[in-house]
Formats: structure tokens, C-alpha cells, sequence
């Protein structure tokens, strides 16, 4: 009778099985079941992200055409950060920065020192990029925010995701389109809203998301239609194009695949490479 060991010499061919080799079959043994709600819930962090890049470019956008002020912006971002800063001691009760030991009258220190800093050398920020032609400007700005998209950190294990990476983009991008507005003024709002819509924010959305679901979805929702409202006063055509981008992410990917893993077929048997379970560290003393 034929054995599946090595060190006896036995009548059969060097690759012979019999037909208790497949008895050991496994399909899908890692295979994750995903439920259709769970994948939309997920892919907020995708939409909120597509959102905030819109929103900074329109804000942008706006600033160029003369028909949002520098005062406005600052004005507006100030109270929305005082309102998120509010916010996020109070969806866990102040238990994050108890935990962290840090407190408000750092966080105060820390946000001075960033807006002198930034108000300070917005004047070289307004003409870092002169000698550079807008066309590149502009495209260095669009393959900057891809790539913040592509490296954001949206709740993934995996090898390519860099928040430091990703914020670092989405800044020079902010940096290289605030060069181009009118006065220095313009380029120190500009810059101080890049880092609350990809820094401050994306910190808020992951403590709503994980302290209270329904209160993220809401929010996501929200955002979502005040981006395609903001976008639609800019060109119609891109706010249906945006609008289908947006329901593809939510609605369309999640349900592709659930479907996709119903033909999910990975096997697992005596061919599968071997792991050493045991701990053997105590070799290496």
C-alpha cells in the first residue's frame, strides 16, 4: 500500500497519489463572506476622500475666479474646525484625549505656531513656483492628488497605503495650485484649509466612524450632496459625471463584489506548502 512519506522505498512512481490524496480537499478555507451593507458602509471612506478632493478644488477654483473671498474662506474654516474640535471630544466623551494626555491648551499652542508659520512664509509660497509654467503647475497638482487618493489610508492592511505619503501630496498639490491665486493672502488660506480638509478632517470621519456608524453615514451623505451642489454651479456635466462615480463606489463595486465571491474556488490540501506552527524560539537562545 502506497504511503506518502519519503524516507522508505516503495513500487510506485516518484509523483504516484492514490486516491486518498484528495481527500484532504479544502476550498475556500480563508474566503471571507461580505454582507452587501457592510461593503457600502466601508466604501464611505472612498467617497468622503473623492469628496474632499473636489471640495478643495472648487474652493480653489473659486478663490481664482474672485468670487470667494480670502476672509470668507478663513472665516468659515475657523468655525467649522471650532465645531469639529467640539465634535470630536464629544463623541467619546474626551476618552481619546485623556488617553492620548494631550490638552486643548497644546492643541491651541500647536494651531498658532502652524497658522504664524504659514502666514509667514506665504509670501514665499505665493512665489515659490514662478519660473514654472501654469500647465505643469496644474498637472503636478492632479498627479499630486491622485496620488493622495491612492496611497490615503482607508482602514486596509496593505503594503501601499502611506498617510504620511498621502498627506504630504495632497499639501504640495494645495501649495503648487495656492501659487497661482492673486495675492499671499490667498495662498495662506488656501494652504490652511488643504491641511483641514486632508489632516483635521479625516481624523473626525474615523472617530465618527467608529463611535457612532449612524451619525458617519449621515454625515457621508451630506457631504457627498453639498460637493455635487458645489460642482454643479461649476459645470452640470461634471456633477452627473462625479454623481455616477460616486453611486459606481457605493453601489455598484460593493454588489460586483459580493458577486464575484460567490465564484471564488481557492483549494487547499497535502500540496500546500508546509508551516512551522511550533515557536522555536527557544532554538535561538
Amino acid at each position: 500500500r502506497w504511503q506518502k512519506v519519503l524516507y522508505e522505498r516503495q513500487p510506485f512512481p516518484d509523483n504516484y497519489v492514490d486516491q486518498r490524496f484528495l481527500e484532504e480537499l479544502r476550498k475556500n478555507v480563508h474566503a471571507r463572506q461580505y454582507r452587501y451593507q457592510a461593503v457600502v458602509f466601508q466604501s464611505g471612506a472612498v467617497v468622503q476622500q473623492l469628496c474632499s478632493v473636489c471640495v478643495f478644488v472648487l474652493t480653489w477654483w473659486y478663490m481664482d475666479a474672485g468670487l470667494l473671498s480670502p476672509q470668507g474662506l478663513f472665516a468659515a474654516a475657523l468655525v467649522s474646525s471650532l465645531l469639529g474640535y467640539v465634535l470630536f471630544d464629544a463623541v467619546d466623551g474626551g476618552a481619546g484625549r485623556w488617553a492620548s494626555g494631550r490638552t486643548r491648551w497644546a492643541d491651541l499652542k500647536s494651531t498658532l505656531v502652524f497658522a504664524a508659520f504659514t502666514y509667514g512664509f506665504s509670501p514665499v509660497l505665493k512665489t515659490l513656483t514662478e519660473s514654472i509654467s501654469t500647465d505643469t503647475i496644474y498637472a503636478m497638482s492632479a498627479l499630486m492628488l491622485l496620488g493622495h487618493l491612492i496611497f490615503f489610508d482607508y482602514g486596509a492592511n496593505a503594503a501601499i497605503v502611506s498617510s504620511t505619503l498621502s498627506l504630504n501630496m495632497a499639501i504640495f498639490a494645495s501649495v503648487c495650485l495656492a501659487s497661482r491665486l492673486p495675492r499671499a493672502l490667498h495662498a495662506f488660506v488656501m494652504v490652511t484649509f488643504a491641511m483641514q480638509m486632508f489632516a483635521l478632517w479625516p481624523m473626525l470621519q474615523k472617530k465618527l466612524k467608529a463611535r457612532t456608524p449612524r451619525c458617519y453615514v449621515a454625515v457621508t451623505v451630506l457631504f457627498a450632496l453639498a460637493a455635487l451642489a458645489a460642482l454643479a454651479t461649476v459645470s452640470s456635466v461634471g456633477a452627473v459625471l462625479f454623481a455616477s462615480l460616486l453611486l459606481a463606489i457605493s453601489c455598484l463595486c460593493p454588489y460586483c463584489l459580493i458577486r464575484l465571491q460567490l465564484l471564488k474556488d481557492n483549494i487547499h490540501g497535502p500540496w500546500d506548502e508546509a508551516e512551522i506552527k511550533e515557536d522555536l524560539s527557544r532554538f535561538l537562545m
